[in-house]
């Protein structure tokens, strides 16, 4: 019942897009800093994010909140759903599959990279302008190197094929064509996003990002 309720599954849709969506673009961007103008570049990016008015309470309503009830919800329906061969063809239902693999790989690997820097910030153990020292620390190991590309790539799919599913369950495309021409954009959006989300992860792997720069230092 609660898997098949409208509300529900529309809330769910939604905030995968808004504020979710922008979540992950934003990110992007602000890593992709690290890639095109360094360490300083990325720590402004990062001042300016912390400095805005009510940054606590737009986290916790405006990203957190809305992402656990998106990764929960999406949790249910990964365990209950099943692949509809009926009304979809193959290629579909394999979309299907891994989204709902995705997004397990996603909520894991959010939930660790949220505890390796914003819990570890908020609790006093890395400094603010040290957030890309520890970010050189966690991408320098081969390992987690590995396991973040994962869980990027698994983030970004999840993100642009739930796009694809989004436009079509809100009536934006409703046709073949449409879908087709949907399904061909989007994954032009997961391939250069994942791009870009991979170039970012390994401009920290530069030993620049080992100490805080002096003009960030307070």
């Amino acid at each position: 019942m609660f898997r098949n309720s409208y509300f529900y599954r529309k809330l769910h849709s939604l905030l995968g897009v808004i504020p979710v969506g922008f979540f992950l673009i934003e990110h992007l961007l602000t890593n992709y800093k690290a890639y095109k103008g360094g360490h300083v570049a990325f720590l402004e990016n990062v001042h300016w994010l912390h400095d805005l008015p009510l940054m606590l309470a737009l986290e916790i309503f405006g990203i957190w909140l809305p992402l656990l009830y998106h990764a929960v919800y999406g949790l249910y329906v990964a365990y209950t759903a099943r692949n509809n061969v009926s009304n979809y063809g193959y290629f579909r239902n394999q979309m299907f599959f891994l989204q709902r693999v995705t997004g397990v790989i996603t909520f894991l690997f959010v939930a660790w990279h949220f505890f390796e820097t914003r819990f570890q910030i908020t609790l006093g153990n890395v400094a603010q302008d040290a957030i890309g020292t520890q970010m050189h620390a966690i991408a320098s190991n081969p390992v987690n190197f590995v396991l973040y590309c994962i869980g990027i790539v698994s983030a970004v799919f999840h993100f642009s094929n739930g796009m694809w599913s989004f436009l079509v369950s809100w009536g934006i495309t409703v046709g073949p064509r449409a879908q087709r021409v949907s399904t061909y954009v989007w994954i032009g959006v997961f391939i250069v996003m994942s791009i870009m989300f991979i170039m970012s992860l390994s401009a920290f792997v530069d030993p620049q990002f080992q100490t805080v720069p002096k003009m960030a230092q307070g």
